[in-house]
């Protein structure tokens, strides 16, 4: 995953169509009602998610001049 800021609040994001898939299955169980439990596997891959974003927001909040 990979973060770019082109203007003031525009950013470009930059994932594999594995994070992809696992950003909109998960939006669409809570957006249905998430009735019930996310099963592990989709927990971990949520998890891995989030670490990947956090990890491009640093890095790109690092590159930025002060």
């Amino acid at each position: 995953m990979q973060i770019k800021k082109s203007n003031k609040n525009l950013f470009q994001l930059t994932v594999t169509g594995y994070e992809l898939a696992t950003l909109i299955s998960s939006a669409r169980y809570i957006s249905e009602g998430a009735k019930g439990e996310l099963n592990s596997e989709s927990i971990i891959n949520a998890k891995q998610i989030l670490a990947n974003y956090d990890k491009a927001c640093q890095t790109l909040f690092n590159d930025i001049p002060t």
